[in-house]
């Protein structure tokens, strides 16, 4: 009988050994890739991309990382295929996971990628739901610990909406045991139901964006308003307006501090051009990392452990 698939759905899925060992892999897999050494272990297995949310950086960094790892992935948008004309998830899971050897889908509820994952043969991996991204936090602690080592013991400042990116930093930070300092407007505040953490150990919850920042070794932020959420645009701009990243805000972090965002960012809105251009900006190697980490988190999918 063929072992049970291994799917990454929210970050909790792997364990903290499971998650370390992808950030090794991550860290090999880059650095053959910059020397130009070809490295094919999915040689002649295909990722099949569904999409209903639109992306650049998760088309491009799956699409590109599955043929630089051998494979080869095929594009579906949800208005092009069966699934856009309401064929069920659960029927849709069957067929595609007969045909492919993983499956990445971005869409609005978590619990379509949970009802495929249900009903799938092969690896299902979560690029981005309502409620949580976790190929981009695992993209964005690589890009940490590439700079700085380990991030246990930390702290993270998320400033803004709590939303996929927060949720998906709470539960890190209880797999990696660091801290989270989050900042949002009164309404905005963190729902442990909804990031499906064990309590507030390892977050704090600040009225003032400042006192968050204080101290913190990443500021971390996103658009106020994210996909789906159109309709509440101009009550986030008013409920947000004092929850900008600027470089005053920079300047009450850690000396050394990095600033996050996982893009696209609204300048003038959420951060300043000063910050995302500035010398403690990394969001181009995070923008990046995403191919890194999401070829070894596919190597580890399919593969297990090398």
């Amino acid at each position: 009988m063929n072992k049970a698939p291994r799917h990454f759905l929210q970050f909790k899925d792997l364990s903290r050994d499971e998650i370390d060992y992808v950030f090794a892999r991550a860290k090999w897999i880059k650095d053959k890739f910059k020397r130009y050494e070809t490295y094919h272990p999915l040689f002649d297995r295909t990722l099949v991309m569904i999409f209903e949310k639109a992306s650049t950086r998760t088309r491009l960094s799956f699409e590109a990382g599955m043929f630089q790892l051998g494979g080869s992935a095929i594009y579906l948008n949800t208005r092009d295929s069966q699934l856009g004309r309401g064929e069920p998830v659960e029927d849709a899971a069957q067929v595609i996971s007969r045909m492919s050897d993983v499956v990445m889908i971005r869409t609005f509820e978590q619990t379509i990628v949970e009802r495929f994952a249900a009903n799938s043969r092969v690896p299902v991996i979560n690029g981005l739901t309502n409620e949580f991204h976790p190929c981009q936090i695992l993209a964005d602690i690589f890009t940490w610990i590439e700079r700085h080592g380990s991030i246990q013991g930390k702290t993270v400042a998320w400033i803004g909406d709590t939303n996929n990116m927060c949720n998906t930093w709470l539960q890190a930070a209880e797999l990696l045991d660091f801290k989270v300092h989050v900042s949002s407007p009164k309404g905005y505040e963190v729902d442990q139901a909804k990031a499906n953490i064990g309590g507030s150990a390892h977050y704090e919850q600040f009225a003032d964006p400042m006192d968050a920042a204080r101290g913190a070794h990443i500021i971390t932020t996103d658009v106020w308003t994210s996909m789906g959420f159109e309709a509440e645009n101009e009550a986030r701009l008013r409920d947000f307006a004092d929850y900008q990243v600027d470089a005053d805000m920079m300047g009450v972090a850690d000396k050394d501090a990095m600033f996050m965002h996982c893009l696209p960012a609204h300048r003038g809105e959420e951060v300043t051009s000063e910050v995302i251009d500035g010398p403690q900006s990394v969001v181009w190697d995070e923008a990046e990392n995403r191919l890194h980490a999401q070829k070894a988190l596919l190597e580890f999918l399919m593969l297990g452990r090398i």
